[in-house]
């Protein structure tokens, strides 16, 4: 079975109030890339993943008009993807909507929250969670912009698991007017993103000890060398869920005292550099009892992986689909 994530940046913008694509020359949300070429781009490459189950960050809006898992469901079918079925958590106000497009012959999804919204631990991730990150003895009110969605998952074989979607919070001080701003901005961007983490870490936790096999996939805002703030809280995001029990080869390559060439899963323009940045920032991360399933991971890089590079058509389209690039797991469930 292959499971994936693709964070397909300003996705919503190819969809009309009632979720037609809008199949034109007009411009998508990114730069130089019309929507029909977006589009086109995006199918190309979902169908090259072929994947059994797709977690679609930035998916179609869900608003007064609009609705998640029918824009998904028409984009699929308008390009004959097998994964035909969507599924989705709560939505926000944000646009950018967390959503499983689903192969239905070959398992089967339901949206499936935990929790109780006052539990203290780990509440109902729609709900507020209060920690005191920064040691000040004064307790944080931490809500997600983007609900992580929890599924409950079943394959066609009969295995169980619990799938959680995630997009943390950015770190960029996004609106800073100042050097001061920015620094003020970052640093509480980073103390809200780490406590995310931590009330994903505490829910991971309680499935854990439970026995029951866990898949955090998503696209977590946070890898090595990203800001210079990262070491101001002693550890990332990323750290926090990978103590929580949980796996992911790139994570753990880039978290080495030495890590040597860290992966990369996007790709974003400096325009005033002259130059791109990349960033390792899209995840697949399993419980302990799943890297017993034959697990292997594949970032579809269009410059990093041989095949997509050698694929023209493959390697244009991941260029113009998004600044992110597919995660997939093959697994055995």
């Amino acid at each position: 079975m292959r499971l994936a994530t693709y964070n397909i940046e300003w996705f919503a913008n190819l969809f009309d109030r009632d979720d037609n694509l809008i199949v034109d020359d007009s411009w998508s949300g990114r730069r130089d890339v019309t929507k029909a070429q977006q589009i086109e781009a995006v199918a190309k490459v979902l169908t090259a993943i072929d994947a059994d189950a797709i977690l679609i960050v930035e998916a179609p809006n869900t608003g007064k008009t609009q609705n998640t898992v029918r824009a998904l469901q028409r984009f699929a079918e308008t390009f004959d993807l097998r994964t035909s079925h969507a599924v989705m958590g709560f939505a926000n106000d944000t646009h950018q909507e967390l959503a499983l497009l689903f192969d239905p012959d070959t398992l089967a999804a339901r949206h499936d929250p935990i929790a109780h919204p006052e539990d203290k631990a780990a509440p109902r991730f729609d709900s507020v969670f209060r920690i005191d990150l920064d040691v000040d003895a004064t307790e944080d009110q931490v809500q997600f912009s983007k609900p992580p969605m929890e599924l409950a998952v079943e394959t066609k074989r009969g295995a169980t698991v619990r799938l959680i979607g995630a997009h943390l919070k950015s770190k960029a001080p996004h609106g800073a007017g100042s050097r001061d701003e920015m620094i003020r901005l970052s640093i509480a961007n980073r103390r809200k993103q780490l406590a995310q983490a931590v009330w994903l870490a505490r829910r991971i936790e309680t499935h854990v000890a439970a026995h029951e096999p866990v898949i955090l996939l998503g696209d977590l805002n946070d890898g090595p060398g990203l800001d210079e703030f990262e070491h101001l809280f002693g550890r990332s995001s990323v750290e926090i869920l990978l103590q929580a029990g949980l796996y992911d080869p790139h994570a753990a390559q880039a978290h080495r005292p030495r890590p040597g060439s860290v992966p990369a899963t996007a790709r974003f323009e400096r325009r005033d550099e002259g130059r791109y940045l990349e960033a390792l920032l899209d995840y697949i991360m399993i419980s302990g009892d799943l890297r017993e399933r034959r697990p292997a991971w594949r970032i579809w890089h269009p410059f990093r992986d041989a095949a997509c590079w050698g694929n023209a058509e493959l390697r244009a389209a991941l260029l113009t689909a998004s600044d992110h690039f597919p995660v997939t797991l093959d697994i055995d469930l």
